[in-house]
């Protein structure tokens, strides 16, 4: 995923690589954003820290195998999830569950339990899709 942004905070929080474009070229940042401002603001040129990324080499069949593997038991997890979701759905829906507070409570734990599960084994999943598609262009680490 690509996110553009001037927000120092925010790149700070969701960045894992740090790309630089200026004077119509796009160069990888080797250094922290903490180093770019103190670059920035003692008048040094951008130029000298900035270098060029390195060829990657291409996935093998196997490592592209694994990789489509993953994306699969991703999409399988996330289906055994979102049937989960929907039968404890039906569960809550019951107006006799609600004279049970107690009972409810539970219910409504497992619930949530299973959304929150269900969240961590989405962003799983985008991230093994992401990792795939680049491999796929020939960006493989």
């Amino acid at each position: 995923m690509v996110l553009v942004s001037h927000d120092i905070h925010l790149l700070g929080l969701v960045a894992d690589r740090l790309w630089l474009v200026k004077d119509g070229a796009v160069t990888v940042w080797e250094d922290d954003l903490d180093a770019y401002a103190r670059m920035l603001l003692s008048g040094d040129k951008v130029e000298e820290k900035a270098k060029p990324e390195k060829p990657r080499r291409k996935a093998s069949r196997e490592e592209m195998l694994a990789l489509r593997a993953e994306v699969n038991k991703g999409e399988e997890r996330i289906a055994k999830l979102e049937e989960m979701r929907e039968k404890l759905a039906v569960k809550l829906a019951d107006r006799a569950l609600w004279d049970e507070p107690d009972k409810a409570a539970v219910w409504q734990k497992k619930y949530a339990e299973v959304m929150e599960g269900l969240d961590r084994a989405e962003a799983l999943w985008m991230a093994a899709v992401e990792r795939l598609e680049a491999a796929e262009k020939g960006e493989a680490a």
